[in-house]
């Protein structure tokens, strides 16, 4: 069984590194999906977000990283998967996610959201927060993988 799981990843952190070995455990193949958002302006290109998760995910058998634009249940069928992956930290991000699913549930009733809660040690982490850390000179070693930590580091010299 394949999972979606879509995002923009601007940068991945161990938070969604955590969350695409445990989906490669339950489901097996794992479509990760990187959101290419043309009315955001990324740390990273889509390109450099597409290597370094290449880089960051490479020990994980069975996964297929690709990049999208528009809606995310395109995606899905585009690559033949019935079900998303969704990451919970908090119970504020529940809200914002099942409105999310409930809508893609609208635009395709055959698909699926799995929500899986973040490692608590992980429950703080987000990509903005990462960058904001990064932007001021703070330590991102033990938030993001090496690849981007180091990549970060470089951005904000």
């Amino acid at each position: 069984m394949k999972v979606l799981y879509p995002g923009s990843f601007d940068p991945l952190t161990n938070g969604h590194l955590d969350l695409i070995m445990r989906a490669s455990d339950l489901f097996g193949e794992v479509v990760v999906a990187v959101l290419e958002n043309p009315a955001k302006i990324a740390a990273f290109s889509l390109e450099r977000r597409l290597q370094q998760i290449r880089i960051a995910t490479k020990h994980i058998k069975d996964i297929k990283i690709i990049s999208f634009t528009g809606l995310t249940v395109k995606c899905a069928k585009d690559e033949q998967v019935n079900v998303i992956l969704r990451g919970l930290r908090a119970l504020s991000d529940f809200e914002y996610e099942l409105q999310i699913a409930h809508t893609n549930r609208t635009l395709d009733g055959d698909l699926e959201t799995i929500f899986l809660a973040t490692q608590a040690h992980h429950s703080f982490l987000s990509s903005s927060v990462v960058k904001e850390v990064a932007r001021f000179g703070g330590e991102t070693s033990h938030m993001v993988p090496e690849i981007i930590s180091k990549d970060l580091q470089k951005l904000f010299e």
